[in-house]
């Protein structure tokens, strides 16, 4: 099992509802003022995002992929063309590639170069990548700590620390069975802080925007970037 087919299993307890909405809102504003033909949504999830683009743009090819196969299956329950690829194997040419809720920071630096690399491959020419990227601020101050819920079935632990710019979340779940027994499963995720700046020195796409997010109150927490390819 994929560690984020973990999180997808819990992402109904962790409370995030409000802040993936709002996030949405943020990318779905921005996006009104573009015209597109094409989008590919990187980290689709369950699809939600991908749902919204489907009822509000006249967006003829539209792409989700992810690297859990339980939120490719979520996406595609929703009529909406999903993928479980690396987007490096993938194919084609998309005018708008987004990648939401902490996409790239589920990536260390080699791993990123790789995947920028790809991003400029797959972007047609004048072709826009929007991305969101939490801040320091945002590790050190919002998600480190402990979270403790308990539904009935399913009794979750999340214990969160973040050092040296790498930010650790180890889940465990306790999932009640018919026989009054539990099966516990557990998953470390990593994630890893990058500024603005490094990014910007990975690609050779130009940055044309940044918009300051606010999602857990008065500490902003990510940054949304926009960035062009030029030819």
């Amino acid at each position: 099992m994929h560690n984020l087919d973990l999180y997808a299993k819990v992402e109904d307890l962790l409370g995030i509802e409000e802040a993936s909405g709002d996030l949405q809102g943020y990318y779905l504003d921005t996006l009104k003022n573009l015209s597109f033909d094409s989008l590919l949504d990187i980290g689709c999830g369950k699809g939600a995002f991908l749902a919204h683009i489907q009822k509000e743009f006249q967006t003829q090819k539209l792409l989700g992929v992810d690297l859990s196969p339980l939120m490719v299956e979520a996406t595609q329950s929703r009529g909406i063309e999903a993928q479980n690829i690396d987007i490096c194997h993938l194919e084609g040419s998309f005018e708008v590639i987004t990648a939401m809720f902490d996409t790239l920071n589920y990536l260390d630096t080699p791993q990123l170069k790789r995947f920028l690399g790809c991003i400029e491959r797959l972007l047609a020419p004048n072709g826009l990548f929007l991305f969101d990227l939490n801040t320091l601020e945002g590790f050190e101050d919002v998600a480190v700590g402990s979270y403790i819920v308990d539904d009935q079935t399913r009794f979750l632990t999340i214990d969160s620390d973040f050092k040296e710019g790498v930010y650790d979340s180890e889940f465990t779940l306790f999932s009640h069975q018919n026989n009054d027994c539990f099966t516990k499963e557990q998953a470390t995720i990593k994630q890893y802080y990058h500024s603005v700046e490094e990014i910007h020195a990975m690609t050779s796409l130009k940055l044309i925007d940044t918009l300051a997010i606010y999602l857990y109150g008065e500490v902003q927490d990510k940054t949304l970037l926009m960035f062009k390819r030029l030819f």
